[in-house]
């Protein structure tokens, strides 16, 4: 895309997609790739939503849950894609995304906490997943650092993780390189969708013309305040607060406190490649807040000193907050609006953002050029309008 040419309000991109975290500009960029003209507009800046407070854990099989196998393929196959996505990444910008094959070690100190780890992994053998108990002593061969009254973990040596951050700066090279705008710390005054595509009005500015229009706008997809997009075509999605902390060697470098990915009933701690570790995370239903609150980080950091006491010798870095979206049954929504096919939804990732994003990109890319996604799982699991019901009047759509 040549943005020298382009005249603001005249020419219309291909696309033009709405929030710049991870899943965005993920979608953006194999958007770019395919050949497609694209404009990301941002309400704030670009990673600054939960992308700048998500650990980067990437684990299809730790995370996996009771009633959740269709997110669970979704989730193995854009691990599957993670290391290719990465390495694309870094040789189109020279970037690093953090990104780590690190394994997890998922760990128990009482008889309660094993039992319910055994049974995540009775699920992991029923399902056909890589993971395996071990016993206290074997659990300390791979964690040296453990505390000495562990019971026993679960293993599971596929799960992975990356850098949030250095992959929101890799990403917006890689889109400065293709050529794509981002519009940051800008919120729509409206849309329209008419028979020449997609209008979005931008305060003191031109309006922007694109043939379709993403939603990737995260916790603010189905935001009630949000009067720029039309209430039936809001996502099904609300926000869900996380808190996390971060920690940091003293020197940078020196051993690390785990070398995995290291889990408990009400914690996870993730190493970074530079020594740090972050701890997380939250889970709360508090609408739009993002206050850090002290009850939070003294949880976080008792729960994870239960399990590395040497993370007490850590420098405390700071706290962040940020909203995961989530939706009714923790699945994205992926995919056209069946009654308004310009608008399409990249959208409702909860806890899983970094990790689908990959295969968000890819198959909203292919879908933005009428191509069917190479992907064997079953896209209508994930329908934007699984939610509503047909007979629905509240919901029928006039823009």
């Amino acid at each position: 895309m040549d943005d020298e040419k382009r005249n603001p309000g005249v020419d219309p991109y291909d696309v033009i997609v709405v929030g710049a975290g991870v899943i965005g500009l993920s979608v953006a960029w194999c958007a770019a790739r395919k050949g497609l003209a694209v404009c990301v507009v941002e309400r704030s800046e670009p990673g600054a939503g939960a992308s700048s407070v998500a650990a980067g854990m990437l684990a299809p099989v730790g995370e996996a849950s009771f009633g959740e196998e269709a997110l669970l393929e979704l989730s193995l196959a854009s691990h599957a894609i993670w290391p290719e996505f990465s390495e694309n990444l870094s040789a189109a910008t020279g970037l690093e995304t953090g990104f780590l094959l690190l394994g997890a070690l998922h760990v128990a100190f009482d008889g309660d906490e094993a039992a319910e780890m055994q049974r995540k992994g009775d699920l992991h053998e029923r399902l056909g997943l890589d993971s395996s108990w071990l016993s206290p002593d074997r659990c300390r061969e791979l964690e040296p650092r453990l505390a000495p009254n562990l019971v026993g973990g679960l293993y599971v040596p596929g799960d992975s993780a990356a850098d949030p951050r250095q992959l929101v700066t890799a990403l917006q090279a890689a889109l400065h390189s293709e050529g794509v705008e981002i519009v940051s710390n800008t919120v729509p005054s409206g849309c329209g969708f008419g028979d020449s595509g997609v209008t979005l009005e931008i305060p003191d500015g031109a309006p922007l013309l694109a043939k379709r229009m993403v939603l990737a706008a995260g916790a603010w997809s189905g935001d009630p305040e949000s009067a720029w997009l039309p209430e039936a075509l809001r996502a099904e999605v609300r926000p869900v607060k996380g808190q996390i902390v971060e920690l940091a060697a003293e020197p940078p470098h020196s051993h690390p406190v785990a070398e995995r990915i290291v889990c408990g009933e009400r914690f996870y701690a993730v190493p970074r490649s530079d020594g740090s570790l972050v701890i997380g995370a939250t889970v709360e239903e508090k609408g739009f807040d993002t206050g850090i609150t002290a009850g939070a980080v003294h949880e976080l950091l008792r729960e994870g000193y239960r399990a590395l006491p040497d993370l007490a010798e850590l420098r405390f870095v700071g706290a962040r907050a940020g909203l995961r979206p989530a939706t009714p049954d923790n699945a994205p929504l992926l995919g056209s609006n069946p009654i308004e096919p310009r608008l399409l939804y990249a959208t409702g990732h909860f806890r899983n953002g970094i990790l689908l994003a990959p295969v968000t990109g890819e198959v909203i890319a292919s879908l933005l050029v009428d191509e069917e996604p190479d992907l064997q799982v079953d896209l209508d699991l994930f329908r934007p309008d699984r939610f509503i019901k047909p007979s629905d009047p509240s919901k029928a759509v006039t823009v």
